[in-house]
């Protein structure tokens, strides 16, 4: 089964262009309050035994990816495709920390909306921030709240190594991010795939790093080819 896995801050909502074209997936609808990604990935493998998915294609992006490279590392044998979406796979790195800290305080200080519109605009591309799916993104983010927001940081700060586990994938890997991701950029994602036996890497032109809701049809182009992709 197709399994969508949102990021930080996000939720079904992000994957909507893909639903529409992918009608019978399953969208994990966030992680509740989960402050682990192995907390969070017990969440997919949950959601996908209520849905009957013993076999699952796991998208995931940004912190979805880490959350999907935690459940391959639970349950390697019911994860017959991988996408590694705007992700990455590096460990914290030096003052990464104190950077989140410093987001989350402007939360504190000024109210999550703030902290929102400080950090939502470098996610998309300039020229797609003025369009009604900035708009929806926006709304989406801000239902999240600083709790939630707080929780995925924690998440993301106790992240498990997993580049490791790169050239042991042993099913067909889709690779990809938008050529204007600043955040996940795409000289990342190609020492992923170089990284990876059996990997497709595309770059979405004119894309950041939210490419489901920039680019929906590059997006779901890339979908269809990576689940025509045989699998065992």
């Amino acid at each position: 089964m197709l399994t969508f896995l949102p990021g930080l801050a996000c939720d079904s909502r992000m994957y909507a262009p893909q639903v529409a074209a992918f009608p019978h997936a399953l969208v994990i609808d966030g992680y509740g309050m989960a402050d682990s990604l192995v907390k969070m990935a017990r969440a997919v493998l949950a959601a996908a035994d209520e849905n009957g998915a013993a076999r699952l294609d796991l998208f995931g992006h940004s912190m979805g990816g880490r959350v999907a490279m935690e459940v391959v590392r639970m349950a390697p044998d019911r994860v017959r495709r991988l996408a590694l979406v705007s992700t990455g796979v590096h460990p914290v790195g030096e003052g990464e920390p104190a950077k989140r800290a410093a987001l989350q305080q402007i939360g504190y200080d000024h109210g999550f909306a703030a902290l929102v519109d400080q950090w939502l605009p470098p996610m998309v591309a300039e020229a797609n921030r003025d369009t009604p799916a900035y708009a929806e993104m926006r709304a989406m983010s801000l239902g999240k709240g600083q709790a939630l927001f707080d929780a995925h940081i924690k998440a993301l700060l106790g992240r498990p190594p997993i580049a490791g586990m790169l050239p042991d994938l042993a099913c067909p890997v889709l690779v990809m991010t938008g050529e204007n991701d600043d955040w996940a950029p795409p000289e990342q994602h190609r020492a992923i795939a170089d990284a990876v036996p059996d990997a497709e890497l595309v770059i979405v032109p004119g894309a950041g790093h939210m490419v489901m809701r920039e680019a929906p049809e590059a997006v779901n182009a890339a979908i269809a080819s990576w689940l025509a992709r045989p699998a065992d």
